[in-house]
């Protein structure tokens, strides 16, 4: 027998739950050949597991790597995690579809401090053309979903107000051609602008032709507010028949969990992603600004930031810290109180200067009301149940990031398995490969069997954890040294290899 990589000697962890097994792995192509006893078998590739785990490359149901993931910075911390694909265009705003220079301009704008800047496109941009732009560029594999608040703003601009039929006509045309071009469902942001300007009624008629892919939601409420925010999504499903998929559900555990039970229970197909973290990371301008700020329209914003009072939340400010300042880029690393100090400014006035000289481009990380020991528990729990899929909501712009997206899934293989023993390593294998890889319609991904896609990772469980911190946030995880994409050695010995197979999968 001859292959082009031969894993041998590891633990197999197929992504059914099923107990590890030993056996060997044996790669022609982009495909799993055979897994077995391989004895005599040679490879052009080999990878010696011996004392390791092999499992399938893990899918990042939550990423935004919509400009960054073509950087080698972020495919070395996706891949040091055992990540392999990104789920891209989330909470509703990306750079696809865009037919007019106006939305193009506004979503990158709007989300740069999440996104990033996309390093080649300049103007208006389809799905089609954005998947090109993934596909053999990158180590990692890619997702796309059509994002709601783009789509929106492409056809209504910055209009605080439901759509007329015309508009909703149009709005449904892009959803069906951004499907037709492989996009793997529809995201909203409901906490974002324009996002937060569509009712159940827009977006349940913009569900209609999912079909069994995901209609994927940064909900209008969580913490305190989930009970509004899931009685929503709930009456989305019913309204569109979509299956549903709830971004980085986050908050006290005994409010939470009833929520997905009850809707599960109603027949509902909800499922959820989150990330092993008490912090947030986000736009400043989500978190700071007044409602009666339209954030949509930024030169307006801008107006009004500059020339009315305004009545700060001053609860807010001890739990920011900045992520992304640009043009003030020492703020980067400090609470909000710490550089309105260095600034010799209230903190009020000095987050109005920072949202107005970035143009609300300023990202931050957010302490939860929660953090402790009670919300250390809460993520336990949510973690532990079946509907959880894996999810980093790893952002990777400016100086001083939240460690998630260099340490999520570390953490979760780590912490949670090994230390905690919120999971088994089978367990890990279920709700980060194989259960988003039938969430987002991934055929062939997330199981290791023979003719499956060759998305493989080599895991030392003993020792795989994350070493990314609130105070050092850009650092890889260790554990996992040897990666496999598309039946490709992208990692070896925890260092980039140069390949590119990375594919933009297409639902």
């Amino acid at each position: 027998m001859s292959f082009d990589v031969l894993i041998k000697g590891g633990w197999v962890l197929d992504g059914t739950g099923a107990p590890a097994h030993r056996a060997d792995v044996g790669v022609t192509g982009d495909r799993i050949a055979a897994v077995g006893r391989l004895d005599g078998a040679d490879a052009a590739t080999l990878v010696d597991a011996t004392g390791r785990h092999v499992m399938p490359g893990l899918i990042d149901c939550h990423a935004h790597g919509d400009a960054l993931v073509l950087d080698k910075e972020v495919q070395l911390a996706a891949l040091r995690q055992g990540v392999t694909t990104f789920v891209l265009g989330q909470d509703g705003l990306s750079y696809a579809p865009t037919t007019t220079p106006a939305a193009f301009a506004y979503a990158t704008r709007y989300f740069a401090a999440v996104n990033g800047v996309h390093p080649s496109a300049d103007g208006p941009l389809g799905v089609a053309e954005l998947l090109a732009g993934y596909d053999r560029a990158t180590a990692l594999n890619t997702a796309y979903l059509l994002p709601h608040g783009t789509i929106r703003y492409d056809v209504m601009g910055a209009a605080e107000r439901p759509a007329s039929a015309g508009e909703l006509a149009a709005m449904l045309g892009r959803v069906e051609r951004g499907l037709s071009e492989g996009a793997v469902g529809l995201s909203t942001g409901l906490e974002y602008a324009p996002g937060r300007y569509a009712d159940a009624a827009e977006i349940a008629a913009l569900c209609a032709p999912l079909g069994r892919l995901p209609y994927v939601t940064h909900m209008r409420g969580y913490g305190a507010r989930a009970q509004a925010g899931m009685a929503e999504v709930a009456d989305i499903a019913r309204r569109s028949g979509a299956a549903v998929h709830v971004s980085h559900y986050h908050g006290p555990a005994a409010t939470l969990l009833p929520l997905v039970d009850d809707a599960r229970g109603r027949g509902l197909d909800v499922t959820f992603d989150t990330y092993p973290y008490l912090r947030g990371s986000t736009i400043l301008a989500m978190v700071a600004l007044p409602p009666w700020i339209p954030a949509a329209d930024t030169d307006r914003a801008l107006e009004l930031l500059e020339s009315e009072p305004i009545d700060w939340d001053e609860t807010l400010w001890p739990r920011i810290t900045f992520s992304h300042v640009p043009g003030a880029e020492w703020a980067e690393g400090l609470t909000l109180p710490e550089a309105a100090a260095e600034a010799a400014l209230t903190p009020g006035e000095f987050c109005r200067r920072v949202l107005i000289d970035t143009r609300l481009e300023a990202g931050c990380v957010a302490a939860r009301p929660d953090e402790g020991p009670e919300g250390e528990e809460s993520v336990r729990a949510i973690l532990r149940h079946p509907a959880h899929t894996g999810g980093s909501d790893g952002i990777y712009v400016g100086g001083h990031p939240h460690p998630r997206g260099y340490g999520a899934f570390a953490r979760m293989l780590g912490h949670h398995v090994r230390e905690t023993g919120d999971w088994t390593l089978e367990q890990a294998a279920v709700h980060l490969a194989s259960h988003p890889a039938r969430r987002f319609g991934l055929d062939g991904r997330g199981l290791i069997r023979p003719g499956g896609v060759a998305d493989l990772v080599v895991l030392d469980a003993g020792s795989v954890a994350d070493l990314a911190t609130y105070a050092v946030p850009r650092t890889p995880a260790t554990g996992i040294d040897d990666v496999i994409v598309s039946g490709v050695r992208v990692l070896a010995a925890g260092t980039l290899t140069g390949a590119t197979p990375g594919r933009a999968l297409r639902s």
